[in-house]
C-alpha cells in the first residue's frame, strides 16, 4: 500500500501554516491548510514520517470513506458498508473518536456509539465474531468527523496525540503542551539561531518543556523516537519494515545531531519545578545536554554573545494575578535589556498588557492557543533602539469614566427593582424567540435587543465563542431626556443583562455610542488589546469588545457576506473599504480564484490578515493593500485590473486627514459606483452597501446600469426591527 494517498494532520488552532510547511519539508504534496489541520498527499512513507517527525501535529489521519450522515441510521449504514476486515482483525480491539460540527447529530457519545455498532455488526455479519472496544491503547483507533452532515471516517495512525512525546512524567502547575512549545520555537526562528551557534536560555523554565523541545529541534531528534506506541502498529496494513527503516535513520540523525548541540539552559526559582524538569530531561535522554538549575529569573545571565531567550511567564489566568505580575514582567524586561543585548527573545502570554511592561517593542507577534486560552507570542530583538519606557495608562475618557461608574452602580441594583425587571422581561422574551432562531440556524453572533423599549435606548449583541460575551451600545439620548434618568435606565439595563443571560459581569462590554461621522466609528476608544474568536457561517473571526466602537464584525451584514460567498466560486474578488476583511474570508471560502482587500487603515488591514490566517487562507492569491481606496481605484483602472465580483461598503461621510478629499456617500456614490464598474470584468457584479439611513440611490446618474435592490433580502431576522440598518444593491451592466 505504498501508493499515493490522502491524509489529514490535525493541529491546535493557529498552527496550521507552520504545520503545512513542516509537512512539505517531510515530502508531503498537495498540502492545503484548513481550520485546525492540514490536508496532504503522499505515500505511506510520508504519513509514517509525519507520525515520527511532526513537532506540531496532534494526529495523522488516513481517511477511508466520506458519506452523507444526516441521521443516526445513515451514519450506522455508512460505517457498516466499509470493509473493516482490511484494517482490523476480528479478534483485535478498537476505539472510536467522534466529533460533530454544524450537523444534526450533536451528541458525541451517541455518535461514537453508532459508529461502534456499525463496525461490530460488520464483523458479525462477515466473520461471525466481533472485535472488542478498548479505550486505552486499542489496536486500532477510528476517527469520525461529522461536518454539515457529511461523515469523514479515518484511521488514526498516531494513536495518542503526537504532542505526547513520552518524556513528560510530571507537568508542574501550568504545563505547556509540547507542540505549542515547538510552535513558539519555530516562530522565534530557533532552528536558524541554533544552526549559527546561538545559545538558548529559558529564565522561567517550569517543568522544562521549552528547553527540551529546543534540544530536540536543534539536535535533529525526531520527537516520535521517544514514544513506545503508535496507532499504526495495530493496523492490518502496517508496513513494519518501512517503519523500522525510518526509526533507524532517525536514530542515526539524532546521534549525529546531539554531538553539535549548542548550550541549552533553563532556570526556575521553584525547587519543585527544577526537580520535575530534571526528571523530564532524563526521560528524554538529554541529561548532560540540557542544563537546568534553581535560579531567580532576574539572575539569568548569557554565556554567549548571541542566542534566544524563550519564556512562558504566568499571565494571570492560572498563576498569580495581574497586579502581582506587573513587577515580574518589568523585571524580565530589565534583565533582557541589561544582560541580553544582541539576543533574540520570544514571549508567550495570555495578557498583552503585561508584555507591554517589558519596555521592548516587538518586531512581530502571532496568535497561538494554550489549550482553549488565546495567547499572543511576541518576538523581540533585544537592541537598544527597540527599548522604551512604558508610560502610565492614558487618562480615562469621559465615556470610559461613565462606563466604569455605570458598572459600579449596576452592582448595587437589585433584580426586583421595577425598572430592571421591565427591561429584563423584554430580554427574556427576545432570548426565547431569537435565541431559539439562532440555535436552529447555527448563528453564534446576533442582535438580541435594539431599543425595543423607548426608555431603554441600547443595542445588545450576543457573541458566542469559547464563552459568551455581550456587547452593549448606548444610543445617545435626545436633549429632551433628563441625563440623570437616562443614566439610571442604562444602569438598570447593565444590571439585568448578566442575570438574564447567565454570564459573569466581566463578560459584558459597554460602549457609549454617539452619532458618528465617516471613519470615527473605526477610531480607537481604548488600548486593551484583547481579542476573542467567534464563529459566523462556519468561519472564525477575531473580535475586540473594548478598543473600538465596533467589534470588527458587522452583524447586520451576515446575509450579505453569505451572498458574496455563494457568488465567489472561481471569481476574482475585490473588497473595498474592507475594514477587518470579513467579506474576503467569505469569498475565499466560497472558492474565489483570488481576493484583493483594500483599506486605508494599517490596523484594520492587519486585522484582516489575521482573519484570513485564522481560517487557513494564505498565499499570493490573497492580496492585502494599504491604500486610500479612492486613489487605488483610479490606479487600478489605469493598470486595467479587472474583477468578477466587487464588494463596496464605503463610509457615510469622511473628512479624514488620511483621505485627500472629503467624502459624502449621498453626494459621491454615483462617481464611485461608475469607477468601480470600470473595474468589473464582463458578466461581473458589484455589491454596493451603505449604512446611511437616509440614503437614496441616484438612479438617474446611474442610468444604463442594472440596479437590483436587495436590501430587504439582506436584512437578517435579528435586525428586522431596524430595517434601515443598511441599504444594499447588486449592480451590473
Amino acid at each position: 500500500m505504498n501508493c499515493f494517498q490522502r491524509f489529514f494532520a490535525t493541529a491546535p488552532l493557529g498552527m496550521e501554516l507552520l504545520l503545512a510547511d513542516e509537512l512539505r519539508a517531510l515530502g508531503a504534496v498537495e498540502v492545503a491548510e484548513t481550520r485546525a489541520g492540514v490536508a496532504f498527499g503522499g505515500d505511506l512513507e510520508t504519513a509514517y514520517k509525519a507520525c515520527l517527525w511532526s513537532r506540531l501535529a496532534n494526529r495523522i489521519l488516513l481517511p477511508l470513506e466520506r458519506f452523507p450522515a444526516a441521521s443516526p441510521e445513515a451514519l450506522y449504514e455508512g460505517i457498516r458498508r466499509i470493509e473493516w476486515s482490511a484494517h482490523l482483525d476480528s479478534q483485535a480491539t478498537f476505539a472510536v473518536d467522534f466529533a460533530s460540527s454544524r450537523s444534526k447529530i450533536t451528541h458525541t457519545l451517541f455518535g461514537a456509539q453508532k459508529v461502534k455498532d456499525g463496525i461490530v455488526d460488520y464483523f458479525r455479519e462477515h466473520h461471525g465474531v466481533r472485535p472488542s472496544v478498548r479505550l486505552d491503547r486499542p489496536d486500532l483507533r477510528v476517527n469520525v468527523y461529522l461536518d454539515r452532515d457529511i461523515a469523514t471516517v479515518s484511521i488514526d495512525l498516531s494513536g495518542e496525540s503526537l504532542h505526547k512525546r513520552a518524556y513528560r512524567q510530571e507537568g508542574g502547575r501550568a504545563p505547556l503542551k509540547e507542540n505549542l512549545a515547538a510552535a513558539i520555537l519555530l516562530r522565534a526562528g530557533w532552528p536558524r539561531i541554533a544552526e549559527s551557534g546561538g545559545h538558548f536560555v529559558d529564565p522561567m523554565c517550569g517543568s522544562g518543556t521549552l528547553p527540551i523541545e529546543a534540544a530536540l529541534m536543534a539536535s535533529d531528534f525526531a520527537p516520535g523516537l521517544l514514544r513506545p506506541h503508535f496507532g499504526l502498529f495495530g493496523w492490518k496494513q502496517h508496513n513494519s519494515a518501512l517503519w523500522q527503516n525510518l526509526v533507524i535513520e532517525a536514530e542515526r540523525r539524532c546521534e549525529a545531531g546531539l554531538r553539535k548541540l549548542p548550550p541549552i539552559v533553563g532556570y526556575d526559582i521553584d525547587r519543585q519545578a527544577v526537580r520535575i524538569a530534571l526528571a523530564n530531561i532524563e526521560h528524554a535522554g538529554l541529561t548532560g545536554y540540557v542544563h537546568v538549575e534553581r535560579k531567580a529569573m532576574g539572575d539569568a545571565r548569557p554565556r554567549h554573545a548571541f542566542g534566544l531567550v524563550a519564556v512562558n511567564p504566568p499571565y494571570g489566568e492560572r498563576l498569580g494575578d495581574e497586579k502581582t505580575l506587573v513587577p515580574l514582567y518589568i523585571q524580565l524586561g530589565e534583565t533582557l535589556k541589561n544582560h541580553f543585548v544582541g539576543w533574540k527573545a520570544t514571549l508567550l502570554t495570555g495578557n498583552p498588557d503585561l508584555a507591554f511592561k517589558l519596555g521592548i517593542r516587538a518586531t512581530r507577534y502571532y496568535t497561538l492557543y494554550n489549550g482553549a486560552l488565546e495567547c499572543r507570542l511576541f518576538n523581540l530583538d533585544v537592541e537598544p533602539e527597540r527599548f522604551f519606557t512604558p508610560r502610565e495608562p492614558e487618562p480615562l475618557t469621559e465615556a470610559q469614566r461613565k462606563t466604569r461608574e455605570i458598572f459600579r452602580k449596576a452592582k448595587a441594583v437589585e433584580t426586583a427593582d421595577s425598572g430592571t425587571e421591565m427591561f429584563a422581561n423584554r430580554l427574556r422574551k427576545n432570548l426565547k424567540n431569537l435565541g431559539r432562531w439562532a440555535r436552529q440556524n447555527g448563528i453564534h453572533c446576533y442582535r438580541l435587543y435594539d431599543a425595543d423599549l423607548p426608555e431603554y435606548a441600547v443595542a445588545v449583541d450576543v457573541y458566542e465563542g469559547e464563552q459568551t460575551w455581550v456587547h452593549v451600545q448606548e444610543y445617545e439620548a435626545p436633549s429632551s431626556i433628563d441625563p440623570a434618568k437616562a443614566e439610571m435606565r442604562l444602569t438598570h439595563a447593565v444590571a439585568a443583562i448578566p442575570k438574564v443571560l447567565e454570564i459573569p459581569p466581566e463578560q459584558l462590554f459597554l460602549k457609549i455610542r454617539r452619532k458618528q461621522k465617516g471613519f470615527a466609528q473605526y477610531e480607537k476608544q481604548a488600548d486593551a488589546g484583547r481579542f476573542h474568536v467567534v464563529e459566523e457561517g462556519g468561519w472564525k473571526f477575531w473580535v475586540n469588545f473594548e478598543d473600538y466602537l465596533d467589534t470588527g464584525l458587522f452583524l447586520d451584514h451576515r446575509i450579505t457576506r453569505r451572498m458574496i460567498q455563494e457568488r465567489s466560486a472561481d471569481k476574482r474578488f475585490l473588497n473595498l473599504f474592507a475594514y477587518t476583511g470579513t467579506a474576503s474570508v467569505y469569498a475565499a471560502k466560497g472558492g474565489a480564484a483570488s481576493t484583493t482587500t483594500v483599506d486605508m487603515s494599517r490596523t484594520y488591514l492587519d486585522w484582516a490578515a489575521r482573519n484570513l490566517e485564522l481560517n487557513g487562507i494564505g498565499g499570493s492569491r490573497h492580496e492585502l493593500i494599504h491604500a486610500d481606496c479612492l486613489e487605488w481605484i483610479d490606479q487600478a483602472s489605469r493598470d486595467k485590473r479587472r474583477f468578477d465580483l466587487i464588494f463596496l461598503d464605503p463610509p457615510t461621510f469622511s473628512t479624514s486627514k488620511r483621505m485627500r478629499q472629503t467624502w459624502n456617500v449621498q453626494r459621491d456614490h454615483p462617481m464611485l459606483v461608475k469607477k468601480c464598474m470600470n473595474l468589473l470584468a464582463p458578466g461581473g457584479a458589484l455589491v454596493f452597501s451603505t449604512n446611511c439611513r437616509k440614503f437614496k440611490l441616484d438612479s438617474e446618474a446611474l442610468a444604463g446600469i442594472s440596479l437590483a435592490d436587495v436590501t430587504r433580502k439582506t436584512i437578517p431576522k435579528d435586525f428586522e426591527r431596524n430595517p434601515k440598518i443598511h441599504h444594499c444593491w447588486i449592480i451590473s451592466r
